[in-house]
């Protein structure tokens, strides 16, 4: 797999100073604001425009933290910013986890789109301190109430798809008792004070009362639900696959074979399986991203060459330095024909570009933004890249991906050392309908707000 990459001349941002590592480094972006919360180390970001407000809810990893704000040390949970001005964004509460410490991964619906929330409302739905899942009313995000706990008891949890039209979340949970370390149970939470259990699915061999002996069991890393099929990511940096499931099989399963929600058999399983794509041992699938309807105008002279479907997977570095057997990266599948994933290209930054292999910390990918709005959709996609910072890629033509844009933060007070080096830790990237680019660093940096400029600008549908 070989997609077309241009290395380029890192430059500092404006006012940046210093060695590579220590000072901001930018291509075609800005940074716009800033905010430290509470020097947490940050994982999930998503911004939920929400009464001509723009909130920013900020996942973190386990740990402790002073809130300015109450005076006290809190456990790790989630952050809430008023985004409004990205100048100037504003700290509005720390939601401590419940149980245990770190809430990394949440989602967020407003009422006027679930089927039956009240009217005007807005929900936070979090897993917390790596054992349960719950539900938050934000609707004032300076006071967030507590609506339900979903599921605890859990030996796991991680990332979450919340379907803000139908209600239906996919939560990453790892029940006792199953074979791999995180598979889904699916719920209705169209009425978020009132969970409705759908169902558990995980690969075959996962199931309590089967033999996993020989089968490659990788847990679910996270769900994506786009046009009535459901990606499902398993992996990080090792052993990868890519499920693509038909999302009305997998709800309600086979008519001629009626399934235990709790235990369905391997067949029950494999009924909603569309196509899977294993990866090398030394290559995870940690995210799913698909680009759906692209255009490509190389092609319009063959009888289906265009609009093509693709998925853009990312992998997961999990090691410090590259002190991995691969460097983790981002491919592209070509799913015109879902049943047959076919790899196509790939997108890396060169460690020669900035000597990224002794920055300290980890260097390569890690996920890329979840939001489909129309400004970056099919054009921009935003990766995170640990040390690299974060990368603008443009998807126009996913046979070839091209960098048009990065931006590495400058380290600060707050950056907490990785092996006794200061290194920023781009660790998650999500963007909103306005075009601005939020990162969320692992090493406690804070959260970036940054915007396209120059080439990237001109990619973007920007005003």
């Amino acid at each position: 797999m070989a997609g077309v990459l241009e290395a380029q001349p890192r430059q500092d941002a404006p006012g940046g100073t210093g060695p590579p590592g220590n000072a901001a480094e930018s291509r075609n972006m800005r940074q716009v604001g800033h905010d430290d919360l509470q020097a947490r180390s940050a994982y999930k970001g998503h911004v939920q425009e929400q009464n001509g407000r723009f909130i920013a809810y900020v996942g973190h990893h386990e740990g402790s933290a002073l809130n300015p704000l109450t005076g006290t040390v809190e456990p790790n949970g989630n952050s809430i910013v008023d985004v409004t001005d990205p100048k100037n964004p504003v700290y509005l509460h720390h939601l401590p986890a419940t149980v245990g410490s770190g809430a990394r991964s949440l989602q967020t619906c407003a009422g006027d789109d679930l089927p039956n929330a009240d009217p005007g409302t807005y929900f936070l739905h979090r897993e917390t301190g790596n054992q349960a899942h719950e539900v938050w009313d934000v609707t004032d995000p300076s006071n967030p109430e507590f609506v339900v706990t979903i599921v605890d008891d859990l030996d796991g949890t991680h990332k979450n798809w919340w379907e803000c039209d139908t209600g239906i979340a996919y939560l990453n949970v790892d029940i006792p008792g199953w074979h791999s370390n995180r598979h889904l149970q699916i719920f209705d939470l169209s009425d978020p004070h009132d969970p409705v259990f759908i169902r558990n699915y995980g690969l075959p061999g996962t199931q309590p009362f089967e033999d996993p002996t020989g089968l490659r069991l990788t847990g679910i890393h996270e769900p994506l639900v786009l046009d009535g099929r459901v990606y499902l990511a398993h992996g990080t940096g090792s052993d990868g696959i890519l499920q693509i499931l038909d999302r009305d099989k997998l709800l309600e399963g086979d008519p001629d074979d009626p399934f235990d929600p709790h235990n369905p058999t391997n067949e029950q399983l494999l009924f909603p399986v569309i196509s899977r794509f294993d990866t090398p041992s030394y290559m995870g699938v940690h995210t799913a991203f698909p680009l759906l309807g692209v255009e490509l105008p190389e092609y319009e002279g063959f009888e289906e060459g265009t609009p093509r479907d693709f998925v853009a997977v990312i992998n997961e570095s999990t090691s410090n330095e590259c002190g991995e057997s691969m460097h983790q990266m981002m491919f592209l599948l070509d799913i015109t024909e879902v049943e047959q994933p076919m790899p196509v290209s790939n997108y890396q930054v060169p460690e020669s570009e900035g000597g990224f292999c002794s920055r300290g910390g980890r260097f390569g990918a890690h996920s890329s933004n979840w939001d489909f709005t129309d400004v970056y959709y099919n054009r921009i996609l935003w990766v995170s890249y640990f040390n690299a910072g974060v990368r603008g890629v443009d998807v126009r033509d996913p046979f070839n991906p091209v960098e048009i844009a990065h931006f590495i933060p400058a380290v600060t007070e707050n950056t907490d050392p990785r092996d006794g080096k200061i290194a920023i830790q781009t660790n998650n990237v999500d963007v909103d309908d306005r075009g601005f680019v939020y990162t969320f660093d692992r090493a406690n940096t804070g959260m970036h707000i940054l915007e396209p400029t120059g080439q990237a600008k001109q990619i973007a549908n920007l005003p």
